[in-house]
């Protein structure tokens, strides 16, 4: 197997979010890892004053020389996305990729608990729905997942009738896999998913621990795309980021300062500890 993975999102100064978090770990799952950041951030956004550099230019550039450099991936796995400029400049490539049977998997990082991130406006839905069209698999979160659907969000628990209303219509904005994490139904948590392979639904309960580290997000996607790759249907490879994404919070959760997110490459026994199922 190929084992070479683009990674499009942005870049923190400080901070293990983002490329900064996905990076370590894809490594230590025996990938090679390209990086296409997509912003310069100075820190992580909760600590609530931030610089940020937008990319656009050097990712057209970047992709420029690696294709004449005959530069080569097995899959993209796609994250913030700037701009309408920048996701068009993502789906290109996406498209062109795909045509050599490259996968795509997309973090439609937008928003959570409700609303959109700060700075993120309207128009971010529709061009990340426009990119979610193009993907393999995509992994938003609930509130994420109500956006690209269209549909409203919930602020309290979902019945399993809601779950699956949401779901298909998700299915309306990507054909292929998709994954929801952090979904709150009928008094539980779970990550829902339906697999296209098998043409197959499923939920998978966990507990949920009362601590917030930024960069979890991006820790479950780099796991699940390593684990698909590696041959695990999409419920396995779910199953699995989630045990690792569980245990890196345990591990961490008695912290005085969460605001960094968690320091990966002191715990990446953790993420070998689950990823081989």
């Amino acid at each position: 197997m190929d084992k070479k993975i683009l990674l499009i999102n942005d870049m923190p100064g400080y901070g293990k979010v983002a490329l900064a978090a996905m990076v370590p770990i894809l490594t230590h799952m025996k990938y090679e890892v390209f990086s296409l950041p997509t912003a310069l951030v100075s820190n992580t956004l909760d600590y609530g004053k931030f610089a940020i550099l937008e990319t656009t230019d050097y990712m057209k550039q970047a992709i420029g020389v690696w294709q004449q450099l005959g530069f080569s991936f097995s899959a993209i796995v796609t994250g913030f996305i700037f701009s309408r400029a920048q996701a068009d400049v993502v789906a290109a490539l996406c498209k062109e990729q795909k045509q050599h049977g490259v996968q795509v998997f997309m973090d439609p990082i937008m928003g959570d608990e409700g609303r959109l991130y700060n700075g993120v406006g309207e128009e971010t839905i529709t061009y990340l729905r426009d990119l979610a069209g193009l993907a393999d698999y995509i992994m938003p979160n609930y509130t994420e997942a109500a956006f690209l659907a269209g549909m409203p969000c919930r602020h309290d628990s979902i019945s399993e009738d809601e779950a699956r209303q949401l779901m298909d219509a998700l299915r309306q904005v990507c054909p292929k896999s998709i994954l929801i994490t952090s979904v709150h139904t009928e008094g539980s948590y779970a990550v829902l998913g339906y697999d296209h392979s098998r043409n197959t639904y499923f939920q998978l309960p966990y507990t949920h621990i009362p601590v917030r580290f930024p960069g979890t997000g991006d820790i479950f996607s780099a796991i699940l795309a390593g684990q698909v790759l590696q041959g695990h249907d999409l419920e396995a490879a779910a199953f699995s980021a989630m045990q690792s994404v569980g245990s890196l919070i345990t591990a961490n959760q008695d912290t005085t300062n969460v605001i960094p997110g968690i320091p990966v490459e002191q715990c990446l026994n953790l993420v070998q500890e689950i990823s081989n199922i």
